[in-house]
C-alpha cells in the first residue's frame, strides 16, 4: 500500500488540495451578507454546502484510486455510453432551470451529466485512438472519432448550454498530439477569426480583406507557378463563410447569446442589462489593486453586486479580496498545474494513458480560459466554471474524477 501511495504523484495532488481549498475560503467570502452570521450547519449556505461537495470528493478520490487502472481503459466504452444515456434522458426526466434541461433533481442535489460527460469523453477518445487499428491520419479514422467527440457536444448544446458544448472543441490537443494534421487546428482557429472578425466590421470590409490577402499570397508565389484555381477555391470558401455569418448569428444564436457577443465586440453598452454581471465583475477586480482588500473585506463581494459571484464569477472574488498578488498566485497554480500533466502525459508508456492525460490538459485548459476571460471581459458570458474553484457538486465531483483518474492511471503507467 506504501509504495502505490508513494507512487502518486503529490504535486498535481498538492496543487488541487490548495486550488479547492482556495476556492472554498472565496466561496464562503462570496457567500456571506454584510453582517451576516457564520453557520456551518445552515445547508442553505452555499460555503456549507461546497464543505460537503468537498468531504465527498475525498471520498471519490479514495474510490478512484483503490480501483484497478486498467478498469478506466477496459470500461471506457461502458462509461461513455452510460454518459450518453445520462445526456438524452434529461429530454425526459430532467429539470429545467434558467430555461435549460441540464439537471436531475435528486432531493434538494441538482446532478448536472453534461459535468461528468467530459471525463466520459476523454476516456472514450482516449480508447479509441490507443486501438491498434487506428490511424488518426487516416481520414475515416478521422471521421470516427470525430463522431466520439460531437455525440455528447450535440446533446449538451440541445439543452441548450453552448458553454459546455464548446468544451468538446479542446480535444483537439490531444488528437493534435496523436498525429492530427495541423491543417485542421489552423482552420478552426482561421474559422473562429474569420465569424469575429465579420461581426465586428461587416462581411464587406471582411471580404476584401480575404481577396487582398489571397491576391498578396498568390502573387508572393507566382514564381513557383502556383494552382491559381487552388487559390480561388479557398478565397470562395472563406467569402462564402463569411456571408453566412450574420445569417447564422442572427437565426441560430439565441437573443442573449447575440447581446453577450454586442457587448464584448463594443456594439451594445448595458451595464445594468445583459452586461451587468460582466461590468460589476470588472469593477470588483479592479477595486482589489495589488493587495486587495482582505478575505471577507471586498465590498462589492459582500454587497452582492456580482451576480452569481460564487460559481462562475468566483475569480472576482479573488481580484477584490486577494489583489493582483492572489489572482497571479491562482493564475500561476493553473498554469503549474497544466504544466505538471502535460510533463505527466508525456512520461506514459501507454497511447491510452498519453490520450486520456492531453484530454485532461485540454479541458481544464479551455474552462480556465473561458472563464477567466468571461470575468474580465474579454470573452462573452457562456457559463462555464473555473475548475475546482466555482461552487457546485456536479463541477467539483466531474473535475476530482477527470484528474484522479489520470492520476491513477500515472501511478500504474509502467504497467501498461
Amino acid at each position: 500500500m506504501s509504495k502505490s501511495v508513494a507512487g502518486f504523484d503529490w504535486i498535481t495532488i498538492l496543487i488541487y488540495l490548495l486550488l479547492v481549498g482556495f476556492g472554498w475560503a472565496n466561496i464562503y467570502s462570496a457567500s456571506l451578507g454584510s453582517g451576516s452570521p457564520i453557520d456551518f450547519f445552515n445547508m442553505d449556505a452555499p460555503y456549507s454546502r461546497q464543505a460537503l461537495f468537498i468531504a465527498l470528493s475525498i471520498f471519490l478520490i479514495i474510490l478512484i484510486l483503490s480501483i484497478e487502472a486498467k478498469f478506466y481503459q477496459r470500461f471506457s466504452s461502458v462509461i461513455y455510453a452510460t454518459s450518453l444515456l445520462s445526456l438524452a434522458g434529461l429530454f425526459v426526466f430532467g429539470s429545467t432551470i434558467a430555461g435549460q434541461t441540464a439537471w436531475y433533481q435528486i432531493g434538494s442535489v441538482s446532478i448536472q451529466p453534461a459535468e461528468f460527460a467530459k471525463a466520459a469523453t476523454a476516456l472514450a477518445v482516449a480508447k479509441y485512438l490507443s486501438g491498434i487499428q487506428t490511424n488518426i491520419k487516416d481520414f475515416k479514422h478521422q471521421l470516427r472519432v470525430f463522431l466520439i467527440i460531437a455525440l455528447p457536444m450535440i446533446l449538451v448544446l440541445l439543452q441548450p448550454d453552448a458553454g459546455s458544448a464548446m468544451v468538446y472543441f479542446s480535444f483537439a490537443f490531444a488528437l493534435y498530439r496523436e498525429g492530427l494534421h495541423f491543417a485542421y487546428l489552423l482552420l478552426g482557429f482561421f474559422a473562429a477569426i474569420l465569424f469575429v472578425a465579420t461581426l465586428a466590421f461587416g462581411p464587406l470590409w471582411v471580404i476584401g480583406g480575404i481577396l487582398l490577402i489571397a491576391i498578396l499570397v498568390y502573387l508572393k508565389n507566382r514564381k513557383r507557378r502556383p494552382n491559381i484555381l487552388k487559390y480561388l477555391f479557398f478565397a470562395a470558401v472563406a467569402v462564402g463563410f463569411s456571408l453566412s455569418v450574420n445569417y447564422v448569428f442572427e437565426n441560430v444564436f439565441k437573443q442573449h447569446h447575440r447581446d453577450r457577443f454586442n457587448i464584448v465586440l463594443g456594439k451594445e453598452v448595458d451595464s445594468r442589462g445583459i452586461g451587468y454581471n460582466t461590468n460589476q465583475s470588472e469593477i470588483a477586480i479592479g477595486s482589489g489593486g495589488l493587495f486587495g482588500k482582505g478575505w471577507t473585506e471586498g465590498t462589492q463581494t459582500k454587497g452582492h453586486f456580482v451576480p452569481e459571484q460564487h460559481t462562475d464569477y468566483i475569480f472576482s472574488t479573488v481580484g477584490e479580496e486577494w489583489g493582483f498578488l492572489g489572482s497571479t498566485f491562482i493564475l500561476a497554480l493553473f498554469i503549474l498545474l497544466m504544466l505538471r500533466l502535460l510533463y505527466m502525459a508525456e512520461r506514459q508508456r501507454s497511447t491510452f494513458n498519453r490520450v486520456y492525460g492531453y484530454g485532461v490538459i485540454g479541458i481544464i485548459f479551455m474552462h480556465f480560459l473561458v472563464n477567466i476571460g468571461m470575468v474580465i471581459g474579454i470573452f462573452p458570458t457562456v457559463g462555464i466554471p473555473l475548475p475546482f474553484l466555482s461552487y457546485g457538486g456536479s463541477g467539483l465531483w466531474a473535475f476530482t474524477i477527470l484528474l484522479f483518474i489520470f492520476v491513477k492511471l500515472d501511478s500504474d503507467r509502467m504497467s501498461f
